[in-house]
C-alpha cells in the first residue's frame, strides 16, 4: 500500500524575495499564518503533492542550504 501523498512544499514569497520555505497539508492556512508578518506575502507550492517523509526530507535540505554549518 503506498503512502498518502497529502502534503504540499511551498515558498512564502514576497515580490521575487523568499522569506521563508516550509511544509504544510493546508496551503491557505498556511499563507494565512505568514502574512500576519508578511501582509503582502504570498505562497507558491513548489512541485507536487508528497509523501510526508519527502517533504521532511526537502525541508530538511532547504534549512541545510540556508543555515551554514559551523566546525
Amino acid at each position: 500500500m503506498s503512502k498518502p501523498r497529502n502534503w504540499r512544499k511551498y515558498d512564502f514569497k514576497t515580490g521575487n524575495k523568499i522569506n521563508h520555505s516550509g511544509i504544510t497539508r493546508d496551503l491557505e492556512q498556511r499563507e494565512q499564518d505568514h502574512q500576519q508578518r508578511w501582509p503582502n506575502g504570498h505562497i507558491v507550492q513548489v512541485g507536487r503533492a508528497t509523501t510526508k517523509e519527502a517533504a521532511l526530507k526537502w525541508e530538511k535540505s532547504k534549512q541545510k542550504a540556508i543555515t551554514p554549518e559551523r566546525d
